[in-house]
């Protein structure tokens, strides 16, 4: 008998994986995200083409006259930087800021007091009907022109006609000379310009007001705190970020002040009264200066966007948002 020798087995080697599929070709864009898209920029060119027509260009075309000597007769000529050593050695322009900012001071902080105070005062009880009243007549000043409010305002504050003045009379009080004294005319300026533009910090007021949780004045009611130590420690914090928002709208248009002062002082007595914007004005359409009229309207945006840059750096420290 034969020994037969039986091979071994072969290992059977594994299964190659299978190749991957390859990757789907990238989709471009449907027509539905191609009709969206389509949408969205004809809403945003309008806007756009807005802001650089009336903002971006007029800026650029202020910085590059405020370099040029131009009173619009004769060809402007090349000045360099000596329109802003004027500008800085002009009393009339160094007291016109110091106005501007003593104004942005006193009427900023009564404006968002005396808005804050009613915008309180309105949210407590009171019936619907009542509250959406008293909101309409806030807000009304606001829509009239600042130039015809001035002019109706320099009649009721006139020294010897003026309606304010003949009621002040039946309590004993002398006739007060409301716009010819420097003091009282830029307490006057400040009070006519408060009475305007107040409606537009209430409604912001009565807004972020609406949007504060009413379950955590309950917890602070239940905590002890009520009245002006509830509104001091959880209303306030908690409308910080709309007291942000007023506070740099309301400055940034109290830099820009022009018609109260102009029609109710026209500046004066003497130049107590006259601010920035007034300054531009009469060297620029009066005395067709337009080249220094620029460089004041340079340092005013200047001006405007320190004080807007420090008040959102100073903002990390009292908003508090939700």
């Amino acid at each position: 008998m034969t020994n037969t020798r039986i091979p071994p087995a072969r290992a059977e080697r594994p299964a190659a994986p299978p190749a991957p599929a390859p990757a789907p070709a990238p989709k471009g864009p449907s027509a539905r995200d191609r009709g969206t898209r389509l949408l969205v920029t004809l809403f945003l060119t309008p806007t756009i083409v807005g802001i650089v027509v009336f903002t971006v260009v007029p800026i650029v075309g202020s910085v590059i006259l405020s370099l040029f000597h131009w009173n619009v007769i004769d060809s402007p000529s090349y000045a360099g930087l000596s329109n802003y050593g004027e500008v800085f050695g002009d009393e009339t322009v160094l007291v016109s800021f110091r106005n501007t900012l003593v104004f942005m001071v006193f009427a900023v902080a009564l404006q968002l007091l005396v808005a804050l105070a009613l915008a309180l005062t309105i949210n407590g009880r009171m019936p619907v009907w009542l509250r959406s009243v008293f909101r309409s007549a806030f807000f009304f000043p606001l829509v009239l022109s600042a130039a015809s409010i001035s002019v109706v305002m320099k009649y009721l504050f006139n020294q010897d006609f003026g309606v304010i003045n003949w009621a002040l009379g039946f309590v004993g009080i002398a006739p007060v000379p409301w716009l010819t004294s420097e003091n009282a005319a830029m307490a006057t300026v400040v009070l006519v310009y408060v009475w305007q533009q107040f409606g537009f910090s209430f409604l912001l007021f009565v807004g972020g007001l609406n949007n504060i949780p009413k379950e955590i004045h309950e917890a602070a009611a239940l905590d002890g705190a009520t009245g002006l130590r509830k509104h001091l420690t959880v209303t306030l914090p908690l409308l910080s970020p709309t007291l942000l928002v007023a506070s740099v709208v309301g400055i940034i248009n109290a830099l820009q002040v022009f018609e109260q002062p102009y029609v109710l002082t026209n500046g004066g007595p003497g130049d107590s009264t006259r601010t920035v914007v007034m300054v531009i004005y009469e060297t620029a359409f009066e005395q067709l200066r337009f080249g220094e009229a620029s460089a004041v309207g340079v340092l005013l945006f200047v001006l405007i966007m320190a004080v807007t840059a420090l008040q959102f750096r100073l903002s990390r420290r009292f908003v508090h948002y939700q």
